[in-house]
């Protein structure tokens, strides 16, 4: 049986006050996803951008903080990163690796960004990636709204190749499958 983590990866308050595309339904679903994980013993480890150049996310903002409806617990484990990539220069694989996390389920803002990298990182690092439908959002841009960004990455990019985009109800089941592993 796989030993599993929930990876959330940069809903933080900066983020959230944007235009992000169905924000609220991902919001909902991802506290959903961190109370099964949590009631199944589940960890729940949190990935925070940190970037100087924008001021917002500087250590020490409120903007830099993860949104309130989904912060963690004192004990839950929060890394800082400065790249895309959760994995790039944080000490994430080799944490995942001493608690034998073998699958990472990820959520999180922006699809075609940090949760794009975080996939195909985990994926190259040998973990089984799942990613959980409706979880993961980001901003229209000048070439794709933000649905087209997140239909495109999560089916046609993403799901069999790099990750198995599961519904939310399955992934719970998956959760509650790995209890106390």
């Amino acid at each position: 049986m796989n030993k599993c983590a929930l990876l959330v990866v940069d809903v933080q308050t900066e983020f959230i006050r944007g235009e992000l595309y169905n924000k609220q339904k991902v919001i909902d679903n991802i506290k959903e996803l961190i109370s099964a994980s949590r009631d199944n013993e589940i960890e729940v480890i949190y990935i925070r951008h940190v970037a100087k150049k924008y001021n917002q996310l500087e250590n020490g903002t409120d903007e830099l903080e993860i949104y309130s409806e989904i912060a963690p617990n004192s004990g839950d484990k929060i890394f800082n990163k400065s790249y895309n990539s959760a994995f790039y220069k944080t000490g994430l694989k080799q944490y995942l690796e001493s608690k034998s996390i073998d699958t990472i389920i990820l959520v999180g803002i922006q699809t075609e960004y940090c949760i794009d990298a975080t996939c195909k990182s985990a994926f190259e690092h040998g973990f089984n990636v799942i990613i959980p439908e409706e979880t993961n959002t980001t901003f229209d841009n000048e070439y794709l709204s933000g649905q087209k960004l997140y239909e495109f990455y999560n089916f046609n990019i993403w799901n069999k190749r790099f990750a198995n985009v599961l519904p939310v109800e399955e992934v719970k089941k998956i959760i509650t499958a790995n209890r106390y592993t």
